[in-house]
This record gives C-alpha cells, sequence and structure tokens, in this order.
C-alpha cells in the first residue's frame, strides 16, 4: 500500500509501447494494470510512444495501439491520443511532451553529453565483427558475455582521430564498482554485484537512444511514480537504477512492479510466433471486450475471493499490488471462452444486438436473408434478429457464433427426409399425427397470443407424457437438424406462419 505521503503525490504512470505491430495481448495485460492502478489512486494513465528503432516501424501501429487501449475501456488521460471520435488523427496531450520518442532526441543528447563528461560514460568504435570474435571467445573460457572495455581505453587524442576520420561508434554507460539493491514490490529486494553487468549502450550510432537511456529520462522528466512492465525486464532494473544514480535522481526514480510473464499451455512464455495473441485478432474474432479484461486481468493477479467474473469498474474497486503474483498465468482459451460466455449472458439484448450484427453482417446466409426476406421495415429486422439474439444469448462464447449453428432462423431451405422426423420406432403415420396435431395447436393460436410462455405451456399440455413423439418430429420440421433451440424458442422466433408452413412441408415430406 502507498504510505501518506506518497498518497499526496499524483500517481502518474506510462504505458510505452513500440508501434512496431499490432497490440500484443501481453501489452494490453501492462496497460490495463497500469490504467487499474491509476484509477484506483486517481491518478493519470500516459501514453509515451517508444519509436527510437526506427527500422521496425509499422505505418498505422500507433493509431491501432490507440484503437485497441480504446475498445477495452482504457481510457488515455495525457500523452499520445486521438483528437476527436470521428477521426483517427492523433495528437500529443499534456506538460510534459513530446511524448513519442523520436520527437525528444535533442533532450537524450543532452543527457548523454552530461554523462560523457562526468566520466560516467564513453565513445566505443568497436566494429560488430570484433564484437562477435569477443563474444565467441568468452564463450569457449565459458565466461558471461560482457563487452570488455576496450574503447574505455582509448586516449582522448585517439578518440579525436577516430571522430575525425568519422568512425561510427555508439555511446557506453560505464557501471560503476559496487552493488546494486531494490526494492520490487512484487517480486521484493534484490541485490546485485555490479561486476556482473555489462556496460549498456545507450546512445546508437544513429544518434537515436536505446531503450535503457529513455526510459530512465523520460520517467524522470514525466515525474512517472510507478513502472509496471514484464518480468523480463527484472535484469535490467539494476542498469537503470544505475542510470538513475548517475543523473542524481535516485531519491525520486519511480516504484518498479515487476509482473509475471503470460504463459502457454507448455509453461512456456507466450509467442507472438504462436498465432492470435494480438488484441485486434481477439476483437476479430467477437470476443466482447469486457470479457478479455476480465480474462487478462487475472493472468498473475489474483483478487482473493470466489468471484470470476468482473466488470472494468469492480476490477478497480478490488486492484491491489499485493494481490498480484510472482508466477505466471497461463493463457488458456477455454477458459477465456467459459468468461466470454458469462458476460454475453449478462449483456442486454439491445448491447448484444450492436455488438453482434456486425459479425452477422459478414455472413453469406445472413446476407442472402436480408436480400430475399421482405420484411415489413427496418425495424421488423431488427426485432426479428433480436429475438435470434434472445434464443442465442446462453448458448454464445463469442459474437463471431450468432447464427452460426442456427442459420435455420435465416433461411428456409430445411432438407429433412421422413427418417429424419420420426422419433425412435414411430411411424410415418404415427409422426404425421403428432406434427397435424401440433400444427392445430399452434394455430388456435394468435399472432398477439404468440409468446413463448404460451407456446410452450400449450404444446407441454397437448404432448401429455408423450413429449418426444410430438416435440421431436416439430423440432426437425421447424429447423431440420436433431440439435438445436427448443421447439417452443424456433417456433416463437419464426413466427405463427412460417412455422405453420414448415410443419405443412414436413408433412408433404412424410407423404
Amino acid at each position: 500500500m502507498e504510505n501518506k505521503k506518497e498518497n499526496q503525490k499524483e500517481i502518474r504512470v506510462r504505458f510505452a509501447p513500440s508501434p512496431t505491430g499490432e497490440l500484443h495481448i501481453g501489452g494490453l495485460r501492462t496497460a490495463l494494470t497500469d490504467f487499474l492502478f491509476v484509477r484506483k489512486n486517481r491518478g493519470k494513465f500516459i501514453l509515451r510512444i517508444e519509436d527510437t528503432d526506427q527500422k521496425r516501424i509499422v505505418p498505422g501501429a500507433i493509431e491501432r495501439i490507440i484503437e485497441m487501449l480504446e475498445w477495452a475501456g482504457i481510457k488515455i488521460d495525457e500523452g499520445v491520443k486521438f483528437k476527436n471520435n470521428k477521426e483517427n488523427t492523433i495528437w500529443e496531450v499534456g506538460d510534459f511532451g513530446p511524448y513519442i520518442q523520436s520527437e525528444r532526441l535533442k533532450i537524450y543528447q543532452e543527457y548523454v553529453q552530461k554523462l560523457l563528461n562526468e566520466g560516467k560514460a564513453y565513445r566505443c568504435f568497436c566494429s560488430p565483427e570484433r564484437l562477435e570474435k569477443m563474444r565467441k571467445t568468452q564463450q569457449k573460457r565459458k565466461e558471461a558475455p560482457k563487452y570488455d572495455r576496450f574503447c574505455l581505453r582509448l586516449t582522448p587524442k585517439e578518440i579525436e582521430e577516430k571522430i575525425r576520420k568519422k568512425e561510427p561508434y555508439v555511446i557506453r554507460f560505464k557501471i560503476p564498482e559496487g552493488k546494486t539493491s531494490f526494492e520490487d514490490l512484487v517480486y521484493g529486494k534484490i541485490e546485485v554485484n555490479n561486476d556482473i553487468l555489462d556496460d549498456p549502450i545507450i546512445l546508437k550510432s544513429d544518434g537515436f537512444p536505446t531503450y535503457h537511456l529513455a526510459m530512465v529520462v523520460d520517467d524522470h522528466l514525466m515525474k512517472i511514480t510507478h513502472i509496471f512492465r514484464g518480468v523480463e525486464w527484472l535484469s535490467s532494473a539494476p542498469k537503470h537504477i544505475l542510470l538513475f544514480e548517475a543523473f542524481g535522481w535516485r531519491a525520486t526514480m519511480p516504484k518498479l512492479i515487476h509482473m509475471p510473464n503470460i504463459l502457454n499451455k507448455n509453461r512456456k512464455k507466450l509467442s507472438k510466433r504462436e498465432g492470435s495473441v494480438s488484441v485486434l485478432d481477439f476483437k476479430n474474432q467477437g470476443y466482447p471486450p469486457a470479457a478479455i479484461v476480465n480474462f487478462i486481468a487475472l493472468l498473475g493477479w489474483n483478487p482473493k475471493t470466489e468471484q470470476e467474473i468482473f466488470t472494468l469498474d469492480e476490477l478497480i474497486d478490488q486492484f491491489d499490488i499485493q494481490k498480484m503474483n510472482r508466477a505466471g498465468g497461463v493463457f488458456d482459451i477455454d477458459r477465456l471462452n467459459w468468461i466470454s460466455a458469462q458476460h454475453i449472458k449478462k449483456m442486454t439484448i439491445n448491447d448484444l444486438y450492436e455488438n453482434a450484427l456486425p459479425f452477422l453482417r459478414e455472413k453469406d446466409f445472413y446476407k442472402n436473408w436480408e436480400k430475399e426476406n421482405k420484411l415489413e421495415n427496418e425495424e421488423a429486422r431488427k426485432e426479428y434478429v433480436k429475438k435470434v439474439l434472445k434464443v442465442e444469448r446462453d448458448r454464445l462464447e463469442k459474437f463471431t457464433q450468432t447464427g452460426e449453428n442456427n442459420r435455420f432462423f435465416f433461411s428456409d431451405e430445411i432438407n429433412i427426409i421422413p427418417d429424419d422426423l420420426r422419433w425412435k420406432n414411430s411411424s410415418n403415420e404415427e409422426t404425421k399425427k403428432n406434427l397435424s396435431k401440433a400444427m392445430e395447436t399452434l394455430n388456435r393460436l394468435s399472432e398477439k397470443e404468440w409468446e413463448l410462455a404460451r407456446i410452450e405451456k400449450i404444446l407441454l399440455d397437448v404432448a401429455g407424457e408423450k413429449r418426444g413423439d410430438l416435440l421431436f418430429p416439430l423440432r426437425a420440421a421447424l429447423t431440420g437438424q436433431k440439435k438445436s433451440p427448443s421447439p417452443f424458442e424456433v417456433a416463437w422466433v419464426l413466427g405463427k406462419d412460417k412455422t405453420l408452413s414448415r410443419i405443412k412441408n414436413a408433412l408433404s415430406i412424410l407423404e
């Protein structure tokens, strides 16, 4: 828990993705954790773009990152965001910009020069070939791979001569002697000997900073109070702390919270190479954003209760760093599907309609139905689809499944043979008799009486104890399938005229 003094200080947490592709589900988990923490503590969520690796930038990636954050309900308070909801024009909002690192190069170069002037950093002119040879030698000697500080031994005159010849170089941070200790709010106290640390490159030959330098400078200047990131960065934390110290910022450096990795079913780190792990993929598969948020929030975080289904507001209310796990959470698609189904069940029919319709409209059977079906008006079409969704709601795991197993709602082509209509050992005559009884019973209902509860009651009353004799052929007549929603639900959705027409069609087949 934050102490009283820290509570008086504004909580500022940044999410800093690289625009090198689609937002990974692990990136969304980091952003969500940032967001839950700042909302719980009434702080600010900042989006900063780390685009210093210019070769890997993907056009449009920044816009898609923002779009996916907004889709998940994560609101950006400061930094890079959309100018308005109508167009994906990005702009920067806040007092600590620029928030895109490629626009901050002069800032980084000034701080690198400060380290050079103080002897805390040095130029490295080593070629890739020399570095590769050095690593191979270290491997043969079974030594830890680490820069040998060859260029640290260069004289000022030698450095000046190399610069005059325009030899390419990088800037390395000189790791000081001693030990580095720090407190991680998940993994506890950690201490390392500095002599095992490599002198990291902090400025590349193209003038762009590496993550190590840019992160430290930006987090200090932007007054970031807490850093949430994956546990794979835990080994780099000592280098970052030493950089904070080199600039004289250790006392005000952000608190560190390293999160366990998301694991695949083999308990290995979930990789982009394993298929659909981008947020956009899950959106396109028809998962509700609330389900994705619920699912990933529980990967590495335990609410310590029996509750499994959470809204975003409930997650904010219950979030606590002390409830974060050290062990990685397994990405179980079956569990995601179950969580998604629970969220769909809780949706209002209007919300379900708005979310499912875009996916339904992509299906050929629905397109044909819209084209051929002469419903009175748009409102009639809308109400019909809502009826379908009321029947399907408890059976859906994602929006893409809408109508998929119940195409008979959108097509009058019911392909059945007499064998499909007969219940167990019933004869054709017995089956015809029961279908006729069902048709006569339903025909007695007026259009106003065509309600689900009434349909179910009168059919069950007529069926008596021999429900299968009546209901099995009725289901087959209406759907052409052995498995489907109940014949009461199907008849209710289809309406009186279409229901009676399909029963007549089945009777003709039995003839």
